[in-house]
């Protein structure tokens, strides 16, 4: 569009460094990925309650909630904003939506990283380019990927909203995993087993990194 032209990105008068030295911690994006059910919002949801007891400022982006605001589907979108918007503007589970769906939130991850906040991100998202895509978008060192390793055949045992059920019943199309792959990081910063460890266990992998990468201090 021609009025991309006339956007200008604006330095804020108070500057990252500034924040980190304030909030007493540096900040950065912890993108948590794995298959459905695999334990990805649980681990993040326990790391964010241990950085908020050490006065840590944090914030968790889910996959579902972001879903029912930012990246709403058109179903949602459908009563309160009329058929042809949501049409143009929802967000599917197409291959294509799925991009955009990473695309935003990572745009977003990256504000809150910014302000020297740590963000947690507990999204599928399923393929390996659109994650390195997200990576680019950052400052070295910014992006942290944390695979949860979890099998399938555990997370289809979990399978705590009945997803997997209706994926093998052909009720859902595009179900990653079941017809849809997931494309597993092949250099991560921190791999976590969830069939094998408990969440506590598994957040306390990704505080001692944390710790061994000087994001967070030993006081802090």
């Amino acid at each position: 569009m021609a009025n991309d032209t006339n956007v200008t990105w604006h330095d804020h008068r108070v500057s990252r460094e500034e924040r980190e030295r304030l909030h007493g911690h540096r900040g950065c994006v912890i993108w948590f990925t794995g298959l459905s059910g695999s334990g990805k919002s649980t681990i993040a949801n326990v790391v964010d309650h241990m950085l908020a007891a050490r006065g840590v400022k944090s914030a968790v982006l889910d996959g579902d909630n972001v879903r029912h605001g930012l990246n709403a589907g058109p179903g949602m979108l459908r009563e309160s904003h009329g058929e042809a918007y949501a049409e143009r503007f929802g967000l599917g589970f197409s291959a294509i939506d799925r991009e955009e769906n990473i695309r935003r939130i990572g745009a977003v991850a990256q504000l809150f990283c910014e302000s020297g906040t740590i963000a947690l991100t507990a999204f599928i998202s399923p393929y390996r380019l659109d994650r390195d895509r997200v990576r680019a978008m950052m400052r070295e060192g910014d992006f942290i990927e944390v695979f949860v390793d979890t099998p399938l055949e555990i997370c289809e045992q979990r399978d705590p909203k009945g997803l997997y059920k209706k994926a093998r019943a052909g009720e859902i199309k595009h179900f990653t995993g079941i017809d849809d792959p997931y494309e597993a990081p092949e250099t991560p910063e921190l791999v976590v087993c969830a069939g094998e460890r408990t969440p506590e266990e598994l957040a306390t992998e990704v505080i001692d990194y944390l710790m061994k990468r000087e994001i967070l201090s030993a006081a802090g």
